[in-house]
């Protein structure tokens, strides 16, 4: 509730301070006396535009500083929180504007701004007058006030839609990232395909080259035996050479001993040739290297320097790129298993949450007309007759509160279509409707201070005291201020505060029971104060 408000040149206020109590608070006074002063300086320090205008003639600033008394679970403290203020105590607002039109907001004496200044009085004070559009004027707050009235929970469908939020953006993701992976997925399925059939082994490239130098070696060897072999037992070799010179011996020397013993000698070369060709002929077998063998070492090597270069990778990367590629094309398997569960459980919480949503929205229409059928119980005792309400429930894109537009609607004579309720005409006729619909509320909403001004504009009689009547009603679950000009609305107060001018300045005095009896006195009977208006008076508060 509002505790405390401070209020120092503002205006015709050089300097003023009000103690306001629980219950219903009344201001009365003479017109012109500042009580729209008053409630000016609440809407400033509730974050309403700040106008050079507004600081009291030769001073520099104008400032207002209101108190809050608040419970631990109210909304304004988690609102707090979140932005980082200190949300513990006593809550202070405090507005400064300067005489050139410039103005600063505190909270708690910590700086803010002026909007984050109107969120926060949206919380604590709901106002209601001509223009303002707080309270029961702001559209935006009509579902949470049916759901309040009607008891209803929107938690279930507002965690199923931040789960819903949730897994939409993890299926948003998936799908960014499938689409990417189905984009290269056939670049990926033939890298991997080309190199599994190579195969690839780590350490192979230097197992090539070094075959190939080993075969280029072999291949010198081999030629150095072919020409060795040839030399021995080849057609010009020293075997036909020996056996050539063998014949021409045998022809020669028949029966001649030393060309016998010459003869045995080119037998045992001859012998010892054919061994020699021999084991030259095993070395070479032993030893042979085919071109078909160089080719395919030839072929092996460059087929992995090529495809090392197309993955620019060394030829002993080789292995591990393939092992990274066959694990993406896996995962890019997992993916669109992944995406098929995310999209099912996506269709999942879309049609809980349309469920949910549902459920709500008919509970909801059940509750818009109670709600109209006990705001109309309340309008005829307030001079509302052909005044009709209508708590429209429509359709709404979903969203955390489900899917439902509620919007409170009024039409001013039999006939006439709704609209909006701010589009009642008169400040007071509007302030009553508001009243009717506040009773019908009872304490729903986040506010704890509603202000009411202009609400007996233009009745009298039965009609201020229904007035009266239900404030004091609204006034059990809320702190109530209201400016009045009504005896009766006066009377039903539980604090009374008068409003007068004295030397130029606007003063506040809180008045005891004899200070209210003569101010509602004064406002039955005028400046002069008669025993019959006392008398009155006196009946009135008795009967309040």
């Amino acid at each position: 509730m509002l505790a405390h408000l401070a209020i120092r040149d503002l205006v015709l206020i050089d300097r003023l301070s009000l103690d306001l109590e629980p219950g219903l608070n009344v201001l009365t006074g003479e017109t012109g006396a500042g009580k729209s002063i008053l409630l000016g300086g609440l809407g400033l320090v509730l974050g309403d535009r700040a106008e050079a205008r507004l600081v009291r003639s030769g001073a520099p600033q104008a400032s207002v500083a209101a108190t809050f008394e608040l419970p631990g679970d109210h909304p304004a403290r988690a609102f707090l929180a979140e932005q980082g203020l200190a949300a513990d105590g006593p809550l202070q607002l405090r507005r400064v504007v300067r005489a050139d039109g410039g103005s600063r907001a505190f909270v708690n004496d910590s700086p803010v701004s002026a909007g984050l200044l109107r969120e926060l009085g949206d919380l604590l004070v709901e106002v209601h007058g001509q223009g303002d559009e707080r309270g029961l004027l702001a559209s935006r707050g009509h579902l949470a006030l049916l759901d309040a009235y009607a008891g209803l929970d929107a938690g279930p469908v507002a965690r199923l839609w931040a789960e819903l939020q949730g897994a939409e953006a993890e299926l948003a993701r998936l799908q960014e990232r499938v689409a990417a992976e189905r984009a290269e997925r056939d670049w990926l399925r033939h890298a991997a395909d080309e190199l599994a059939r190579l195969a690839p082994r780590e350490g192979e490239e230097a197992e090539l080259a070094d075959r190939r130098r080993q075969a280029a070696k072999s291949a010198r060897l081999a030629e150095a035996l072919d020409q060795a072999a040839e030399l021995v037992h080849g057609a010009d070799g020293v075997l036909a050479r020996l056996r050539q010179t063998a014949r021409r011996l045998e022809r020669l020397g028949p029966g001649d001993p030393a060309i016998a013993q010459a003869l045995l000698a080119i037998d045992r070369m001859l012998a010892e040739g054919e061994a020699l060709a021999d084991r030259l002929g095993e070395v070479r077998a032993r030893r042979v290297v085919t071109a078909e063998d160089v080719e395919a070492a030839e072929t092996r090597l460059f087929e992995l320097r090529a495809l090392a270069r197309k993955h620019r990778v060394s030829p002993d990367e080789l292995p591990e790129l393939a092992r990274r590629l066959a694990a993406r094309l896996a995962a890019a398997a997992a993916s669109e298993d992944a995406l098929a569960a995310a999209e099912r459980r996506v269709q999942d919480l879309s049609d809980r949450h349309a469920a949910e949503c549902a459920r709500l929205a008919a509970a909801r229409a059940q509750a818009a007309a109670r709600l109209e059928a006990a705001v109309a119980a309340e309008l005829p005792a307030l001079r509302l007759d052909g005044v009709r309400l209508r708590v429209g429930v429509a359709p709404a894109p979903p969203g955390p509160s489900g899917a439902s537009r509620v919007a409170f609607e009024i039409a001013t004579t039999p006939g006439a279509p709704f609209g909006p309720l701010a589009r009642i005409a008169s400040g007071g006729e509007l302030a009553r409707v508001l009243l009717a619909l506040k009773v019908a509320l009872a304490a729903t909403g986040p506010a704890g201070t509603l202000v009411f001004d202009e609400i007996d504009r233009g009745v009298g009689g039965a009609t201020a005291s229904a007035i009266g009547e239900r404030l004091a009603r609204v006034a059990r679950s809320a702190q109530v201020l209201v400016v009045t000009h009504s005896p009766q609305v006066a009377a039903a107060g539980t604090t009374h505060f008068r409003v007068a001018r004295h030397d130029g300045r606007t003063v506040v005095e809180r008045l005891d029971r004899r200070g209210r009896t003569d101010e509602i006195a004064r406002m039955l009977s005028g400046s002069a104060i008669t025993p019959e208006a006392q008398a009155q008076a006196e009946r009135l508060l008795a009967a309040a």
